[in-house]
């Protein structure tokens, strides 16, 4: 059974210590290593996943993220990540979401499963809250759910400090319609991360947001009297 190996997180928390580029030169071979242990979890965790769902993601090696930082636009100019994450892409317009993993030492970063909408499109948003502010009980009743309560504890996302435009403030449902994101996740542990059975804890997290994404794509694709739009 895959697993993530100790000498992985021992990598990125020397990274973390070291990032430059130098350093990294230095210690290539066991970038490579901890990357290569990382794309073998990834790959048995798609191989579960492809049971329940129609992924686009090719294999465990292509849904890694690169380490390398796009430094042009940020304060901080240190050149790698400290993580080694990646994504499994859901394919079609029938399938909204997306599952996403995260392998770091806890400290400034933290081993995450999860997924949902990050950086939701202007018309997308739009359409959510249209949704939301008619009727949120559908919603509701997935992220009450024992399983998605047990395992993410409620629903995460960056929030308007204020109402949207064209709410009121007292809205009844205005707790989910401020949200600018929605997804879910779990952190780990190091001691979970490196156990056999992490990729368990892994594959029934991503499976346990699987109505999550059906309410999503169910609405993102049809118009507000129902019909679809895709």
């Amino acid at each position: 059974m895959t697993r993530i190996k100790k000498t992985t997180l021992t990598f990125l928390r020397q990274l973390s210590k070291n990032n430059d580029r130098e350093w990294f030169a230095a210690h290539k071979g066991e970038y490579e290593a901890g990357r290569e242990n990382v794309a073998e979890f990834a790959q048995g965790l798609l191989d579960r996943m492809e049971k329940t769902d129609v992924l686009s993601t090719e294999n465990g090696k292509k849904s890694l993220f690169r380490i390398y930082r796009d430094v042009r636009f940020s304060k901080n100019k240190e050149p790698y990540k400290t993580n080694i994450a990646g994504q499994f892409v859901r394919d079609g317009k029938l399938r909204r979401g997306g599952y996403y993993y995260n392998i770091s030492p806890v400290g400034e970063w933290r081993s995450f499963i999860g997924g949902g909408f990050y950086g939701m499109e202007k018309d997308d948003l739009k359409r959510v809250r249209e949704e939301l502010a008619l009727d949120a009980s559908e919603l509701r009743a997935i992220v009450a759910d024992k399983d998605f309560n047990r395992i993410f504890g409620e629903l995460r996302g960056d929030r308007l400090k204020t109402a949207p435009r064209g709410y009121a403030k007292d809205h009844p449902n205005i707790d989910l319609l401020n949200y600018k994101q929605f997804y879910a996740g779990r952190d780990f542990t190091d001691k979970e991360v490196l156990s056999a059975e992490f990729i368990d804890m892994a594959h029934e997290a991503m499976v346990t947001l699987r109505p999550f994404f059906d309410y999503f794509t169910e609405v993102l694709t049809t118009d507000a009297n129902g019909e679809v739009v895709i």
